[in-house]
């Protein structure tokens, strides 16, 4: 499959540019917990980043849309595996999130397919998780968000993260203009938890 095809399938791949590679991105509206939380003042997703500025112009909402109607896409595993081949780091849903296990389990095709990528996926959908870290591929980390701005690290899951106002953090981006640089614990499967400020 060339690439051309790869991207008419999958509706193709982010580029932030915070990030050292690219990301998957999905409608935020479609965040099964996430739409929830975006209501209630205190939790992280409250003011989400990814429901306003540019993400309400209609050609991203479009596009947007594009992708999370391609989940569904008999190819959408060899697809995407094309367009990642290659890529160092690759960071699933730089907005939105798990739409079903069905879906996870289709990450876990693409990552295993493309074994010298570092996939990390953040996650507040713990109900589509496997109940053992056993089966989840090797190049990939699930970190589990925690809820509340300020409030503690989920303790049922080995890698998480937490959203906190102050200091405290050990995410870097803040000092380096807002980008990962040389930083990869996100990726990083003995760094358990990943504090970022609220931004």
């Amino acid at each position: 499959m060339l690439k051309k095809e790869a991207r008419k399938i999958t509706g193709g791949l982010s580029k932030p540019s915070k990030m050292p590679g690219p990301s998957y991105n999905l409608p935020a509206v479609a965040c099964i917990t996430g739409a929830k939380l975006a209501k209630v003042p205190g939790t992280v997703c409250y003011g989400c980043y990814a429901l306003k500025g540019r993400y309400r112009f209609s050609n991203v909402r479009l596009a947007l849309a594009r992708r999370l109607q391609s989940l569904k896409h008999p190819r959408w595993v060899e697809a995407m595996t094309v367009l990642i081949k290659g890529e160092p780091h690759f960071r699933w849903h730089d907005s939105g999130d798990l739409q079903s296990a069905w879906h996870l389990k289709r990450i876990f095709e693409v990552c295993d397919k493309t074994p010298e990528t570092s996939h990390w996926l953040p996650t507040r959908e713990a109900k589509f998780l496997p109940l053992s870290t056993d089966s989840i591929p090797k190049n990939l980390i699930i970190r589990v968000s925690g809820t509340k701005v300020n409030g503690a690290a989920p303790s049922f899951w080995p890698w998480t993260s937490q959203v906190i106002n102050g200091k405290g953090k050990n995410c870097p981006a803040p000092d380096q203009g807002g980008k990962c640089q040389s930083c990869r614990q996100c990726w990083d499967r003995s760094v358990p938890n990943i504090v970022y400020a609220k931004h």
